[in-house]
């Protein structure tokens, strides 16, 4: 059985891949309205309401616990912002022998780590039972059965491969990669640059532009991911960032209308402030949260991220985005 933790429209889209290949699950959900719903009507109730679920494949819950100690996979599938508190709940030793995946695209907060991290600090898991899901992949194109690609990370090689074919669809087709901390950073990052990206077209800035920061972006990406892979990893072969789990990933979030990050980003560049932005969103943008986290990281690490730097300033200390997009002009190339 599978524990899937999260109902939000990527959580709905994975439980809709897992369904589809007859997995069952074992599915957490925030609100008891949520688990009456999908009970009753075989959707769920707010998030890509228009998917229906075969309900006997499925056994919603809103006690964590029980879903966890049920299930041997556990796929964590929430806004990274929420985590921690999702989290209270379990003791120490729930994840011993489960196998965990994530599809989180967010750093943890006041931790600042990625999941496995902070899982390996606080639950005391080992990396070899860790995966993760990168993109490029829209909850909404899933949902629609528009062909989509993931990609799939894991130290070992045959176990990743298991993994990946619990999800692979005639729509969606599947890779895999043993770059666990790399992929994870790339998904985090392309979320800050997609809210800069969503500035920028607030702001009145074309294409021509557009195609100039994302490249710049990617440079950036880049810097980061190398470093922090040959920094880790001396001796091993460098991973082939030029692939749909990087600048893939990059593209689609900086340049889709599905794109929250990018149009949590548009309102900011309107004029929104950062809550109104995000009432009107009712959708977390992680890129918001990431750029806190990411700024953290970095403090360590001997790399200019000026763009990472701006998106952060804009959002955190309240910069104003026009000027911050002025000096930007002049920093690309």
């Amino acid at each position: 059985m599978i524990g899937l933790i999260g109902n939000g429209s990527w959580a709905t889209a994975l439980a809709k891949l897992l369904t589809t290949n007859d997995n069952k699950l074992n599915w957490w959900m925030r609100k008891q309205e949520a688990v009456d719903s999908l009970k009753q009507r075989n959707h769920n109730l707010e998030y890509l309401s228009s998917v229906h679920f075969n309900t006997q494949l499925i056994e919603p819950s809103i006690d964590l616990l029980d879903v966890v100690q049920k299930s041997e996979i556990i796929l964590f599938c929430t806004p990274s912002a929420y985590l921690l508190d999702i989290l209270k709940p379990l003791p120490k030793d729930a994840l011993k022998g489960k196998t965990i995946i994530s599809a989180i695209k967010g750093i943890i907060p006041e931790h600042f780590q990625l999941l496995q991290d902070y899982l390996i600090d606080q639950f005391n898991i080992n990396i070899n039972q860790y995966f993760s899901i990168t993109g490029p992949c829209h909850a909404e194109e899933v949902a629609q059965e528009q062909l989509s690609y993931l990609t799939f990370s894991g130290e070992e090689e045959n176990e990743t491969k298991k993994i990946a074919n619990l999800f692979a669809t005639e729509y969606l087709k599947t890779s895999c990669n043993n770059d666990l901390w790399g992929s994870q950073y790339a998904a985090v990052m392309k979320n800050i640059y997609a809210v800069g990206a969503g500035i920028a077209h607030g702001l009145g800035y074309g294409d021509n532009f557009m195609s100039v920061y994302i490249t710049n972006c990617y440079r950036e990406m880049y810097l980061f991911l190398h470093h922090h892979f040959v920094e880790n990893n001396p001796d091993a072969v460098l991973p082939d960032f030029h692939t749909s789990a990087y600048l893939g990933d990059l593209l689609v979030t900086c340049y889709s209308m599905h794109s929250r990050n990018r149009a949590f980003g548009t309102f900011l560049g309107k004029g929104y402030r950062i809550n109104d932005a995000k009432m009107e969103m009712n959708m977390v943008a992680e890129g918001y949260y990431a750029s806190l986290g990411m700024k953290q990281i970095l403090k360590p690490i001997p790399i200019a991220m000026p763009i990472v730097k701006h998106i952060y300033e804009i959002l955190w200390e309240q910069k104003n985005a026009a000027n911050h997009f002025k000096e930007l002009e002049d920093l690309l190339t």
